[in-house]
């Protein structure tokens, strides 16, 4: 029986978020392009851009993205400028991902973006805010405070974060500068459940985890480890997240920490976000480090996926290979910000 566009679209809004969805859109989209049809395979690929965006595959939502922005361009009027400026943050925040995109590249995309809202009406509140992210991204905190404070200054518009993502960002800019304190003043109004969206408090709660047990905050490191952990399990658009309660639990309970990561690795291995994917892998390399000083033979679940399942009795080998692939990607990030933020980082984490 022939498929037609109409059914593939409607098997796809019948799916969960996922690999399936995705599969299904991306053959909607062959199906449009098969028969010219311009405005079903924009109307589809909108459809990927947000399912891949949050569920894994970052690389499938930036092709989309570029195509559905030069059909965009050859006529602006056939479609809605107001969502397609909204994905283009999206892209913002993927971008500083990919050690094979140049700052150049990133820098040409943000000033694009700025130009875009400029012609349309918006303010450049949501282009200092994508300087600050940049910036943290890119491991400069000092470079990227002043803009902080120039988008602080702004009014919100149209194209601004929601709250809650915004003060996660300050959250973890006070995370990453060390100033933990001043991280956990920040947080109060997400942790008391004031300030909430798709991934507020999830992100929130996992890096506070570290900051907490390093201030010796254990019962509330705990309570947050066990309420962030619940929010995320099983869903592939949270791998860094896995690996900082990796992490948390690397320090207070190791075996823990091993189910935990038999829990998760299925979603990291094949995951198309390199940074993220880095951050689970520098985890987990300290994990089999930590379980390397055990007097116990381990036999870790990996999964059939995983290359070398000679290494499931192996933690010292695991712990080797985790952090082999970690630091791989540590490093071309490095070179392609000028820096050695993500190989120190990485370093620190494995211990």
């Amino acid at each position: 029986m022939h498929t037609t566009y109409e059914d593939l679209m409607e098997q796809a809004y019948s799916l969960p978020d996922g690999r399936a969805k995705v599969e299904v859109l991306e053959e909607a989209i062959r199906v449009a392009d098969s028969m010219g049809d311009i405005d079903l395979g924009y109307e589809a690929r909108s459809e990927l851009v947000e399912t891949a965006t949050f569920h894994g595959y970052p690389m499938k939502a930036l092709v989309a993205f570029s195509w559905q922005l030069g059909q965009f361009d050859k006529d602006p009027e056939r479609f809605d400028d107001y969502s397609l400026f909204w994905s283009y943050k999206w892209m913002l925040d993927q971008v500083p991902s990919f050690p094979d995109i140049s700052r150049t590249q990133i820098e040409n995309l943000l000033e694009d973006m700025r130009n875009r809202y400029r012609e349309y009406g918006y303010s450049d509140r949501t282009y200092y805010y994508y300087r600050f992210v940049l910036g943290m991204k890119y491991g400069e905190a000092k470079a990227a405070e002043p803009y902080l404070k120039k988008f602080q200054e702004m009014e919100p518009d149209d194209m601004s974060n929601c709250q809650a993502c915004e003060q996660d960002q300050l959250v973890e800019f006070q995370t990453m500068l060390g100033n933990y304190e001043e991280a956990l003043r920040l947080a109060k109004p997400i942790l008391k459940g004031r300030m909430t969206c798709g991934e507020v408090p999830h992100v929130t709660l996992a890096y506070l985890l570290k900051p907490l047990y390093d201030l010796g905050r254990l019962e509330e490191a705990k309570e947050y480890h066990l309420k962030g952990y619940r929010l995320i399990k099983g869903q592939r658009d949270f791998p860094e997240q896995f690996g900082q309660h990796i992490g948390y639990l690397t320090l207070v309970d190791p075996i823990r920490a091993l189910e935990v990561f038999e829990e998760c690795v299925g979603l990291t291995l094949n995951h198309e976000n390199p940074h993220d994917k880095m951050i689970f892998d520098a985890y987990a390399a300290g994990l089999f480090k930590r379980l390397s000083q055990e007097n116990v033979k381990f036999q870790v679940k990996l999964p059939v996926e995983y290359p070398h399942p000679e290494e499931a009795t192996d933690v010292v080998r695991l712990s080797m290979r985790f952090g082999e692939m970690a630091m791989d990607t540590a490093q071309r990030l490095d070179q392609r910000n000028g820096n050695s933020y993500h190989t120190n980082r990485v370093k620190d984490i494995i211990g």
